[in-house]
């Protein structure tokens, strides 16, 4: 039969022959590969919403905004060679919105009943503008809850709701930009709550004619003037914005299309970063899963690797069996986590109300699908590469004979264990025959808790935002979805990871178990004594994964994201000893069931059992 038939045949009856092996192999890869698509497709989502809406309104390459006296700046602008089309200026002014039972800071832009060459909002309930009818913008009317039809209180006159639109040309509530003289304050406020006077806090928006807003203005030197410019090449709206600000000391407040779909996607990008960072730190936990399983599968498959050289096998085809079953629950896996991620993105993403279509709907794209196989199979073949390699080159009688591995003894170690209670003592010396199984130990243990600790550091930032921050309180709730989806996926493939790592530890030992219950040690003492080696890695995981493990991985979110992390709040002393106690305690729950397994063996079948 071909050669790629043959490994296909070997590599699949070896993974039906051991079924729970490779079913926790797919659980940690799907893991890593479900949280990678979703952030891959939400990345997507970042900017496709408002791709739609600017075509749908025919969106501004640059926004800019004066002051009544400064309105000849505008017309200037207007007739600048790169400028192709605009529309505007329209005039704005503050003013209170009240609702029932609610009042806030709205800013009030006029625009003419016809419909504009340069950003037509587009409405997507009612209709446009009119005498004594406001159009409210889709994600602010969503927050107050108003709806066509209603009657609200603008500058202590009634209008009635003739519309819902979305613009292209200001991001959604709340992140609205300033455009009127009063100024605004976006996100933060002070920490008693109070705004500064004269101040709009998170200011909606709406539409309503010209002359509706000048009779809301007290002063007609108050309002405000807003133009839409569209280029001859909207990839130059930045160096247009830098280009044209003015006279030293006059700062002309401009925005480009750039700047406005960063803050209108604020929510998918922010939630594509989290996921991001989740994906890689699960891939690290997946792969050191994926060596521990390898490292004991190897192990029993000493004989076997000795019977296929023995029949005419070359190291390559050898080292070829071994790797394709992983690569095969890889691909498995991979199309898993394709499945899932894509199907659970739009929950997470949630739809902007501001714009048109839905954040994390976008169908699954072949980069996206290329790049979470080709992670899955690097993860796979990076954990397996090494110890196939190894066991390939063994010599065939070396192989077949499968003599077992003598332990190493450290001299320190035996004197520090001499005097301590058994269970501790075994403990020691079965930490110190695997020490790179321990410190696979330790780097799964912290990679787990430094991304607990970052967990509660921005769930404690979280609980600062509605109304003081740049997110509402939907966008705090999608944002705590996507944490929530980050621990589970962290907690239990760490759990997994701590599974296989005793279940390998007690086969590893079952013979050196046996002979030392055969000496005397109770089945409760090697029982302990195996949960404990690895409750020891777990603390030093615990520490480093706090310090610098936490800390490095908060500072690495900040610089990807910008954002300012003297705002949030560290976990104080006691929570980080808790949270150390509680890895300790649930790595001890979780491994005493496979040690108990262990410590109860019988004595007579290990002993007469071959060795590992």
């Amino acid at each position: 039969m071909g050669r790629i038939l043959l490994v296909s045949r070997l590599a699949v009856r070896d993974l039906r022959r051991r079924r729970t092996e490779a079913v926790l192999l797919l659980l940690a890869i799907m893991a890593a590969t479900t949280t990678l698509t979703l952030a891959l497709v939400l990345r997507d989502a970042a900017s496709d919403p408002y791709q739609s809406t600017r075509e749908a309104t025919n969106g501004p390459d640059v926004v800019a905004g004066v002051q009544s006296a400064g309105l000849d700046r505008l017309e200037k602008l207007a007739s600048k060679p790169d400028v192709t089309d605009h529309s505007g200026p329209y005039p704005v002014t503050a003013a209170k919105l009240r609702t029932s039972g609610k009042t806030s800071d709205v800013q009030a832009v006029g625009r003419d009943a016809a419909s504009a060459s340069v950003d037509q909002p587009k409405v997507i309930q009612g209709g446009w503008v009119g005498d004594g009818g406001v159009v409210v913008e889709a994600a602010f009317a969503d927050a107050v809850d108003v709806h066509v039809g209603d009657t609200v209180g603008l500058g202590g006159r009634s209008f009635k709701v003739v519309g819902v639109a979305v613009t292209a040309a200001m991001p959604p509530y709340p992140g609205s930009s300033c455009i009127v003289a009063s100024g605004c304050v976006n996100g933060a406020v002070p920490d008693d709550g109070d705004v500064p006077a004269g101040l709009l806090h998170n200011p909606g928006l709406v539409w309503l004619t010209k002359a509706d807003v000048r009779s809301l203005a007290s002063d007609p030197a108050s309002l405000a003037y807003v133009a839409n410019l569209k280029l001859a090449d909207p990839a130059q709206a930045q160096a247009f914005v830098d280009g044209n600000q003015g006279d030293r000391g006059r700062p002309l407040p401009m925005w480009s299309w750039r700047d406005i779909r960063g803050d209108a996607t604020e929510l998918a990008r922010d939630s594509q970063i989290l996921l991001l960072l989740g994906a890689w730190l699960l891939a690290l936990l997946a792969a050191a899963s994926l060596s521990v399983l390898v490292g004991g599968r190897m192990a029993d498959q000493t004989r076997r690797v000795g019977l296929l050289k023995a029949v005419g096998g070359t190291p390559s085809l050898v080292a070829a069996v071994l790797l394709a079953e992983y690569v095969l629950v890889a691909i498995v896996a991979a199309a898993a986590g394709l499945t899932i991620g894509s199907l659970t993105a739009p929950l997470l993403a949630g739809s902007s109300a501001g714009l048109v279509g839905s954040a994390g709907t976008p169908s699954l794209t072949a980069s996206t699908a290329g790049v979470v196989l080709g992670v899955a199979l690097v993860v796979a073949v990076v954990a397996t590469a090494v110890p196939a390699v190894r066991a390939a080159r063994t010599s065939t009688v070396k192989a077949l004979a499968d003599a077992p591995r003598q332990p190493r003894r450290l001299g320190w170690l035996i004197a520090l264990s001499a005097r301590l209670p058994v269970p501790l003592l075994l403990a020691l010396r079965v930490t110190g025959r695997r020490p790179r199984r321990a410190a696979l130990a330790v780097v799964s243990i912290a990679i787990t808790v430094s991304g607990i600790y970052v967990l509660l550091i921005l769930n404690a930032f979280l609980a600062t935002q509605p109304g003081k921050g740049g997110y509402d309180e939907a966008q705090v709730g999608t944002l705590r979805h996507v944490l929530l989806v980050w621990s589970i996926i962290l907690l239990c493939l760490a759990a997994i990871n701590a599974i296989v790592i005793t279940w390998a530890t007690v086969l590893d030992n079952r013979h050196s178990s046996a002979l030392t219950r055969a000496l005397g040690a109770t089945p409760g003492e090697v029982t302990t004594a195996l949960a404990a080696a690895q409750v020891l890695p777990a603390l030093v995981g615990a520490v480093l994964g706090v310090f610098p493990g936490g800390l490095a991985l908060f500072g690495a979110i900040n610089a990807i994201t910008g954002g300012d992390g003297s705002r949030a709040t560290s976990p104080s002393l006691w929570q980080v000893l808790v949270l150390v106690a509680a890895t300790m305690i649930t790595v001890a729950v979780l491994t005493a069931v496979p040690a108990r397994l262990g410590g109860r063996r019988s004595v007579a079948d290990d002993l007469r059992a071959e060795p590992a």
